[in-house]
């Protein structure tokens, strides 16, 4: 007779505080997660200005390195251990947007610290996730990183920040929808490994999104508490699933070709909402619905909207599985042709 050998391993947020004016509990949530000694504050010049010297008050006593750095590379990876390294720190603090959140997962990953993120805009659904992307001149690459022990929320500085940016994390979270019916027709084809909870979580998160649409509106801070949880949640499907399959499909793949075709043009959110419209079509099922919540939310739907010649989405759709030939989604293996990409773009109404 043999032995039951299953094991699954999750790691999550341990304590997650969201509402206004919750960046004052920073101390208390470092005292909660038994912090203690030299710290790593990672911050840019615009985020630190808006909260990251704020922490620094609110902690006064811990001994705190703070670090402004920009994208989210390998060097400025590379440039933040070392500081951490000197300073002796112990912890880390990501005051920013996703990009500062992106470098403390890959530095705690790297240094097997702690930290805690602390958003400073809600622009993709990662904040609490155990993914980061990574930029280099080849484009963006997403790896497997440590996730924080705390989220610290406070809607009150995220509703300060751009309301293209909300936009665009409430389009990446309602891109869920096209990500799970992939990762389901991959379990059914291909007999990929599955995660129920992980389906359910990054489905209600998008759900919620949809049905509170009309809800979420510019110069709103309710509009940032409806959108955060389920940003925070579906960050937390990924996860369960050990990967990002239950948020990422091919309307990210997608999108990633489009970073590789037009860098900087929209926001990562923004393409993964355009491209979940087409991929939804595709599926044969509401795309309708997914436009018509954008367009309510206030993020983009075509191709105009974006910034990005339609030549550019119709080669982006037809060639996204270039970007990762071991994901299986609705466009297959090898893709589809520009002819049926431009006919999907066009009916759908992205170009």
């Amino acid at each position: 007779m043999g032995y039951f050998s299953k094991v699954k391993a999750v790691e999550m947020p341990r304590d997650v505080v969201a509402g206004h004016g919750v960046i004052e509990d920073v101390r208390g949530m470092c005292e909660r997660l038994h912090f203690r000694g030299a710290g790593t504050i990672i911050t840019g010049g615009r985020t630190a200005e808006v909260a990251g010297k704020r922490v620094m008050d609110i902690m006064d006593g811990y001994d705190l390195d703070m670090c402004r750095v920009g994208d989210a590379t390998q060097e400025n990876v590379d440039l933040i251990c070392r500081r951490a390294r000197e300073s002796g720190s112990s912890f880390i603090l990501a005051v920013g947007g996703g990009s500062k959140i992106d470098l403390a997962k890959v530095v705690s990953n790297e240094l097997h610290l702690p930290f805690v993120a602390i958003p400073t805009s809600a622009s993709h659904d990662g904040i609490a996730s155990n993914r980061a992307s990574l930029k280099s001149a080849e484009g963006s690459r997403s790896i497997e990183s440590a996730s924080p022990m705390g989220v610290l929320a406070d809607t009150e500085i995220i509703s300060q920040a751009p309301y293209r940016l909300l936009a665009s994390g409430c389009a990446d979270v309602i891109s869920n929808l096209t990500a799970i019916m992939d990762w389901d027709f991959a379990r059914r084809l291909k007999g990929e490994s599955f995660s129920r909870t992980a389906y359910s979580l990054s489905k209600h998160a998008a759900e919620e999104i949809l049905d509170a649409s009309s809800l979420i509106k510019p110069g709103v801070e309710d509009s940032v508490w409806i959108a955060i949880k389920p940003i925070i949640m579906s960050g937390v499907s990924m996860s369960f699933a050990g990967s990002s399959r239950p948020t990422s499909g091919a309307e990210h793949m997608f999108s990633h070709m489009l970073d590789l075709r037009c860098p900087g043009r929209a926001l990562h959110g923004e393409q993964c909402g355009v491209g979940s419209i087409m991929t939804m079509y595709l599926h044969g099922g509401d795309w309708e619905h997914i436009r018509d919540a954008l367009a309510e939310i206030g993020a983009p739907t075509t191709a105009k909207e974006l910034g990005i010649p339609a030549e550019e989405i119709v080669y982006s759709l037809a060639h996204a599985t270039e970007i990762r030939k071991d994901r299986f989604t609705i466009l297959g293996d090898n893709g589809i042709t520009e002819e049926v990409a431009e006919r999907v773009a066009t009916v759908t109404g992205v170009i």
